[in-house]
């Protein structure tokens, strides 16, 4: 099985940080974030297809073409517009079910592995206070219905964790702006198309540490001590 994993942005809001480096090679204690992203792969998957972009090539020399026992690829976005667009570059390589996950947040493999039970699914994550991402409803089935996004979503909405297990039948939908006005193409709001077609499973994560600003790294290496 394939996992694209999307590791092509800049880190902005990790500056000074990133600077020099990419995102996904920032340490937790002396482990990348990419290891723990690795951690989270289940066994079936043994062929990743990376989207680098900003500093891609220290990437490429982290990971070579294999790493831990699974082949690796890698596609190239070369302009930044979210992350619809770049899923969409890894469209040549896929073969059939894949899974898709963000580079530098960290999951549970066990969350991973019961998305992999449906044919599409979306990993979620219920807050515990008042803020951003994407609030994710759902319809009378309990599947997928919309995401909506936002600054200050109450206390136990569902969050995207942008975590998706997708077949080929996604690529028949163009990328979708990420919101009203907005320059980057969503994920999940492109998924959010296809479900009106295909069902979208939703499934509620044990674990997700968003990593976006260096304060979160110090958070994560108390967490996962």
């Amino acid at each position: 099985m394939q996992a694209v994993i999307l590791a092509a942005g800049l880190g902005t809001r990790m500056r000074p940080l990133t600077n020099t480096v990419a995102k996904p090679l920032l340490k937790i204690g002396k482990r990348a974030l990419l290891d723990y992203t690795f951690d989270a792969l289940p066994d079936e998957v043994d062929e990743v297809i990376m989207v680098i972009g900003y500093f891609g090539e220290q990437i490429k020399a982290y990971l070579g073409d294999n790493f831990r026992g699974k082949k690796i690829q890698y596609v190239v976005q070369n302009n930044l517009e979210g992350t619809a667009k770049a899923l969409w570059e890894a469209k040549p390589l896929l073969k059939g079910k894949f899974v898709v996950l963000m580079a530098d947040d960290i999951y549970a493999r066990e969350d991973i592995e019961k998305c992999l039970q449906y044919e599409q699914a979306m990993l979620v994550m219920k807050s515990d206070r008042v803020g951003p991402g994407g609030n994710v409803t759902l319809n009378e089935n309990g599947d997928l219905r919309e995401v909506v996004e936002g600054n200050e979503h109450p206390a136990g909405s569902l969050i995207s964790t942008n975590v998706f297990v997708l077949s080929l039948d996604f690529f028949k939908y163009p990328p979708l702006k990420k919101a009203a006005g907005s320059s980057e193409y969503g994920l999940p709001q492109t998924v959010v198309e296809l479900s009106k077609d295909h069902p979208v499973s939703v499934v509620e994560a044990s674990r997700w540490l968003k990593i976006t600003t260096p304060e979160d790294l110090k958070i994560a290496e108390k967490l996962l001590q």
